[in-house]
């Protein structure tokens, strides 16, 4: 699978160290041949949650059948 950069991609797995769970998006930042992404992942609002170095295999193209979705990255309490 081939990834351009600032192409739109989908988490395919949860990462809880950095806060980020399976379906959240994130923008191609950087490509690393062979098989590395640069991808960053922001709130609603545009602040970076994550920057993070990833294997191809950790994401996946947006299909058309994806819907969006808000939640929040704080704890209640």
């Amino acid at each position: 699978m081939s990834f351009e950069l600032l192409s739109c991609v989908v988490l395919d797995r949860d990462l809880p160290e950095h806060g980020l769970r399976k379906g959240d998006l994130g923008a191609v930042v950087e490509v690393y041949e062979p098989e590395g992404l640069e991808v960053e992942f922001v709130t609603a609002s545009g602040s970076t949650r994550a920057l993070l170095t990833l294997h191809k295999r950790d994401v996946r193209d947006i299909s058309a059948a994806d819907m969006l979705s808000v939640r929040s990255t704080q704890s209640a309490g």
